[in-house]
This record gives C-alpha cells, structure tokens and sequence, in this order.
C-alpha cells in the first residue's frame, strides 16, 4: 500500500490524482490510497497569507504525517514548501514544470495591467505580487484575499475586485485557463521559487516509495527549481516575501533571474546569471549575494523582525 498525502482543495486533489493516475499506469498492481490532511490554512481561513511569519502553513500537518509514517508520499504545490525540510524528509521528485507565470483576471476588455481604472482594487494574498503589481501600477489598491480558486473567480464576478492575480499552472491544471485575461511577461512579474512545479516529498530513508514515483522525475525542471529554492534559502525570505526568482535553461545553460522589492514596489533590486546546469545551485546563491549587496539585505531586513 502506498498512501498520498495531500491537501482537501480541488487543486491539491487535482495534483495528487494526475500522480496517483501516473503511479497506477505504471505500476499497475500497486495498491494506492489518497489521503486528505487539513493544514494550518485550511483550518484557518481569515488567517492574513501576508505574514512572512507564517511559513509552511500549507504542509505543516502533510509534512508531520509523513515524518510519523502515516503516508508515505507527500505532494505539494512546490511554491508552498518552506526552503528548508525538515531533517529526515527530502523532495524527490520534480516532474516537469506547467506554466510558471501569474495571471491576471479581470473584465473581459482587461488585457493588460496598465488598462485597468485608476486606483482599482486588485486582490492577491502575495506580497511577491503586490510588490511587482505596484511597481507597474503604484495608482492601484491592493488587498489580501483569501479562499480557493473558485471562491477568489466568485469574488471577482461579484465585482469586489476589480481583478485578481494568481497562478496560470494552478488555473490550467483546472481547466480554467479560458478566464485568465493575461499571462504577466517575467519582465513584469517574476514568480515564486517552484511556482508551475510539484513537488513529491518522502522519507530519506524509505527507498521502496522512492523507487515507486523516481520515473516521474523531469530532470530540467528539477534543476531549475532546486536553483530557485537555494536562491531563496541564501537569501532568506519566505513563502510570503517580497522576493521572486525564476531559472529556465537557454542554449545549454541555466538563466536564473531574481528579485527583492519592498512591499509598496517603490523599490526593486532586480538581477540575473547565467549558469552550467551542473552549478545552478551554487550560481544561484551568488545571485542572493549580488542582490542582498545591492539593497536587498536593506530591504529585506525589516520584514524578517
């Protein structure tokens, strides 16, 4: 029996059915069970996503299943894992990487940020987008919102946003890709590390699960998203920080770009590297350093009190 951990939402049971589904199809014989853990903020819905205190708050309780055997395979959104693990679990697996940009919705005569009215009301829970938003529009109002994909559609529809961003990877895996009014170039808003990516978590000693899920393991993107979660680890923000970076493979090599903004986007120490694939991780913590010796280190150092 191989049980799966993840959480209730319809987009965590949509990520975890398309692995299960790839688990079955390749192992045919293998007993499979899902299993559904409420985390911090599934049971705390009106708690504010925008504290940078509040790491880990979407596995918390999937990472402590699995730690005391009671799954065996855990599957996130890769953005939602805090850059450090606990000490006996590991990430792996990375199977390959869905759109990794943000998306705006709005009106549909709304094709680009800069058309939006002055001063509307955009509704994110990321400060990483807030900052990046402003930074194209300082006129706009941004506000937490909070709730799963349909709930955030449903208050847009409601008209109390004038838009709302969130993950093309998230909105496609659902088949709502149709309502998404704009895909955000990078130029305009880089995302999250991971962002677009699963990520399989398991016990480093448990050898069988690893040998269960290895196949799903795309090399390229799990490169880019280990890149990306160093960037982050060196430079210290959190799930929620005002930090953004990305990494994709050009021409043989690994571009990873990076970011660290203040959370009004008045500020924005933005830089990138180019990297051997075999040295991403170690470019992109040089990245970090470049950005925190810029300003991001002054940025940053506020918001981790």
């Amino acid at each position: 029996m191989l049980i799966i951990g993840t959480r209730g939402s319809k987009l965590a049971l949509t990520q975890a059915s398309w692995v299960r589904d790839q688990i079955q199809r390749r192992f045919p014989e293998a007993a499979l069970e899902m299993r559904i853990i409420k985390t911090t903020a599934d049971r705390d819905q009106l708690m504010p996503l925008r504290s940078a205190s509040r790491r880990g708050v979407f596995v918390k309780e999937i990472e402590e299943a699995l730690i005391a055997g009671e799954i065996d395979l855990a599957v996130h959104s890769a953005k939602d894992l805090p850059s450090n693990l606990p000490d006996s679990l590991e990430i792996s697996v990375i199977p390959e990487r869905e759109d990794a940009r943000d998306a705006l919705l709005s009106a549909p005569e709304i094709t680009l940020v800069r058309q939006l009215p002055q001063g509307a009301l955009v509704g994110t829970g990321s400060i990483r987008r807030q900052a990046q938003v402003l930074a194209l529009r300082p006129d706009l109002r941004v506000t937490d919102i909070r709730g799963n994909v349909d709930t955030r559609l449903e208050k847009l529809r409601a008209g109390q946003y004038a838009a709302i961003i969130l993950a093309c990877a998230g909105l496609n895996r659902l088949g709502l890709s149709g309502r998404i009014s704009t895909r955000l170039d990078l130029s305009e808003m880089l995302p999250a590390p991971g962002q677009g990516a699963l990520a399989l978590e398991t016990r480093k000693d448990d050898a069988r699960v690893r040998s269960l899920v290895s196949f799903l393991n795309h090399a390229a993107t799990a490169g880019a998203v280990h890149a990306e979660r160093a960037f982050m680890r060196h430079i210290g923000g959190g799930c929620n920080s005002p930090v953004a970076v990305h990494a994709c493979h050009e021409n043989g090599q690994l571009k990873i770009e990076g970011l660290a903004a203040t959370p009004d986007g008045s500020r924005i120490i933005r830089d990138s590297i180019l990297s051997s694939p075999g040295q991403a991780e170690q470019a992109a913590i040089s990245l970090a350093d470049r950005i925190l010796s810029k300003g991001g280190a002054e940025i940053l150092e506020p918001l981790r009190k």
